[in-house]
C-alpha cells in the first residue's frame, strides 16, 4: 500500500472570516524561509516508525538520538499535497526545496500526483511554470464563489475577476488538472446565487469540482457577525436544495460524482484526498498537520512559533496521538468508506476486519434502508441519494 504526503503552509495573505485552520498572515519572507527550512528539516527526521510513549510529545525526545539508533527504510509514496493557508503564497523555489525533502526521505513515485493549493490573485506565469518545473501537477484552486459580495462576506482577499484570470493563467502555464474550491450555505445566498456560481465553474470546464457546506465555527469572525444579527443565519433547506441541484446537474456534464462532496472527469479523482476514505497511510508535516500510520493518528502543535523553535532545536513537533483499537478502526473503514459513491465491499470489510457488517448491524441496516438511506445489493452497502443529505445519520451507526 502506497502511502500520501501532506505538507502544511500556514500563510495567507489575510485571514478568511469563516477560517478555522491554524493560519499566519504573512508579513515578511523571513518568517516564510525559516518555515520552510523548519518544514524540510522535519522531512528530514521522519522515521517510519515513531514511539507512541507520552513522552515522545512536543519537547520530550532528541530526534538526533533517534536516527542515529535506527535504520530507516523508504516508504513509497504516490501523492503529495500542498495545504494552507495559502501555499501559492510559496516560491517556486522554496516548493522545490521542500519536494526535494520529501524525494530524499520517501520513495516517491514517478507518476505521483502532486497537488498545490491555489488562490486567485497569488501567481504570476513565471511562478506556475517553476511550480510545474518542480514536479506539481495540479491545482487545487480556491474559488469558492464568484459573487463578489458573498467574497467580501468571506474577506477572501480577491474578487471574481481575480478568479477568472488566474483560471486562464493556469491553463496558459500548461495545468492540464486543476481542481476548483466552491461553497454553499453562504449567509444570504440563494439558490439563483448558487446557480448561477454553478454555471461559472462548469463554463470554465475545470477537472474536478468539491463542494463544501459553510460551517460557522466560534472564535471566527463569521460567527460574531452571525451571533450579533449583522449576517442572517445560513438556511440549510437552502443549502440541502443547492446541493440537490448540483446532483441534478452532474448528469449532463462531463463530471462524474466520485464521492458525497467530490466530482471529477473520468480518471481524475483526487488520489491523495480518496487516501483518506479509503484509511490508507498519510504522513503530514508542517504546523497543525495530521498523520495516520495505519494504527494511529498524530497532530503537531498549532501554534506556527512553538512548531518552528521545536524543528530547530531537533525535538519532535507531535503534540498528541490516538493509537486506535480494533473497534475504532473498523467503524472509521465503514463510514469513511461509505462517503465514496460506489460505498464498500462488504466482504471485503469482513476480511480486513473480520466483522460480518450484515449480521453485527443487522437492525440498523434494515431501519437506514427502509428509511431509503442505504442500499445493500449483493456485496456492496452505499449511500442512495437521500443518504448522501443525512449521510450523519448513517456514520452514527459506525462511530
Amino acid at each position: 500500500m502506497t502511502a500520501g504526503v501532506y505538507l502544511h503552509i500556514p500563510f495567507c495573505k489575510s485571514r478568511c472570516s469563516y477560517c478555522d485552520f491554524a493560519t499566519d498572515v504573512y508579513r515578511e519572507s523571513g518568517a516564510v524561509e525559516r518555515y520552510v527550512a523548519a518544514l524540510c528539516r522535519e522531512i528530514r527526521q521522519f522515521l517510519p516508525q515513531n514511539d507512541a510513549d507520552d513522552a515522545n510529545l512536543t519537547g520530550g525526545v532528541d530526534l538526533r538520538d533517534q536516527r542515529s539508533s535506527a535504520a530507516v527504510s523508504l516508504l513509497t509514496v504516490d501523492t503529495i499535497y500542498f495545504g494552507g493557508g495559502t501555499p501559492s503564497l510559496l516560491s517556486a523555489i522554496q516548493v522545490e526545496a521542500i519536494l526535494q525533502a520529501v524525494r530524499e526521505q520517501f520513495e516517491v513515485v514517478s507518476d505521483a500526483e502532486i497537488t498545490l493549493e491555489m488562490n486567485p490573485a497569488t501567481v504570476t506565469p513565471e511562478s506556475l511554470a517553476g511550480y510545474l518545473d518542480a514536479g506539481v501537477n495540479r491545482a487545487s484552486f480556491g474559488v469558492q464563489t464568484f459573487n463578489d459580495r458573498d467574497l467580501k462576506l468571506l474577506a477572501r482577499g480577491h474578487d471574481a475577476n481575480d478568479a477568472r484570470n488566474t483560471f486562464k493563467m493556469l491553463r496558459g502555464a500548461g495545468f492540464s488538472n486543476i481542481s476548483f474550491d466552491l461553497i454553499i450555505g453562504l449567509p444570504g445566498q440563494t439558490l439563483d446565487d448558487w446557480q448561477r456560481n454553478l454555471d461559472e465553474a462548469l463554463k470554465l470546464d475545470p477537472e474536478h469540482l468539491s463542494l463544501y457546506i459553510l460551517e460557522i465555527h466560534e472564535a471566527t469572525p463569521l460567527a460574531e457577525q452571525v451571533r450579533s444579527g449583522r449576517r442572517p443565519v445560513p438556511d440549510e433547506e437552502i443549502a440541502a436544495e443547492m446541493y440537490e441541484h448540483l446532483l441534478d446537474r452532474i448528469p449532463t456534464t462531463s463530471f462524474e460524482q466520485y464521492e458525497i462532496s467530490n466530482f471529477a472527469k473520468p480518471g481524475l479523482a483526487s488520489r491523495h484526498n480518496t487516501k483518506y476514505w479509503r484509511l490508507d497511510p498519510v504522513f503530514g508535516f508542517g504546523v497543525s498537520a495530521h498523520s495516520f500510520d495505519g494504527m494511529s493518528r498524530y497532530w503537531n502543535v498549532r501554534d506556527t512559533q512553538e512548531y518552528v523553535s521545536a524543528v530547530e532545536a531537533d525535538k519532535t513537533p507531535i503534540a498528541g496521538r490516538d493509537i486506535l483499537t480494533d473497534e475504532k478502526l473498523a467503524g472509521e473503514r465503514a463510514f469513511l468508506g461509505m462517503r465514496l459513491t460506489d460505498g464498500i465491499s462488504v466482504n471485503d470489510y469482513e476480511r480486513a476486519t473480520g466483522i460480518d457488517l450484515k449480521a453485527k448491524y443487522a437492525g440498523e441496516l434494515e431501519r437506514l434502508a427502509d428509511a431509503g438511506l442505504i442500499e445493500l445489493a449483493s456485496d456492496r452497502l452505499k449511500l442512495t441519494r437521500r443518504g448522501m443529505l443525512f449521510s450523519n445519520e448513517v456514520f452514527a451507526v459506525f462511530a
